[in-house]
């Protein structure tokens, strides 16, 4: 049986001695068969929850659209440029974003066990999650206030649901992309309609 996924970030980041810094390419062996999902959650964790990591969202964001287009166009395992994968980041950087994330994994995982893994397995399912979380990574790159928690929660759920092949709580990430999708609609909409609103009384 494979293990939890906060067994594998815990035992990966904290229990086994490590470098003072952590690459890209060290997050993807650990990640394995189950790679797409590993790193949907861990680039999403910055932006999901209410944790001081700023900077993060547009870089993770462009990592997060790559990745979705490799689902939609139905690779088994992720590709990444090797120079992505040489970048790295200091230990304790990550250490202090899983302390405040790891307790929130644990208690989605409380609720998670394979079922309806068609979902996350066929061709079709992939393509829908894909397409999904590719627009939630445009979402998270766009420099506008609240355009990023929501859309990372989605993926956050969602990578969730891909790693431990469960259909429902994969639903349940994509009905939160959903409604990141129409949040952040709505609020380019309305700074549209705002801007051109000043505009005009600056004409007249």
């Amino acid at each position: 049986m494979s293990k939890k996924l906060s067994v594998e970030l815990q035992g990966y980041f904290f229990s086994e001695e490590r470098g003072d810094r952590v690459s890209l390419s060290d997050v993807v062996v650990i990640a394995g068969e189950r790679a797409f999902g590993f790193l949907f959650v861990l680039l999403s964790i910055p932006s999901a929850l209410p944790i001081p990591a700023p900077g993060y969202s547009i870089p993770f964001g462009v990592l997060i659209f790559w990745l979705s287009g490799q689902l939609v166009l139905g690779r088994k395992r992720p590709y990444l440029l090797k120079r992505w994968l040489s970048k790295d980041v200091p230990l304790k950087t990550v250490q202090g974003i899983l302390r405040k994330g790891l307790p929130w994994l644990r208690r989605i995982e409380v609720l998670s066990r394979p079922r309806w893994s068609f979902i996350c397995t066929r061709l079709e399912g992939r393509v829908v999650i894909g397409v999904a979380l590719a627009l939630m990574g445009i979402s998270m790159m766009t420099p506008i206030p609240l355009t990023n928690t929501l859309p990372a929660i989605g993926v956050f759920v969602t990578g969730f649901g891909l790693f431990g092949d469960d259909g429902v709580i994969t639903l349940g990430g994509l009905v939160i992309c959903v409604m990141g999708l129409i949040l952040t609609l709505s609020i380019i909409i309305f700074g549209y309609e705002a801007v051109s609103a000043v505009i005009n009384m600056i004409r007249q």
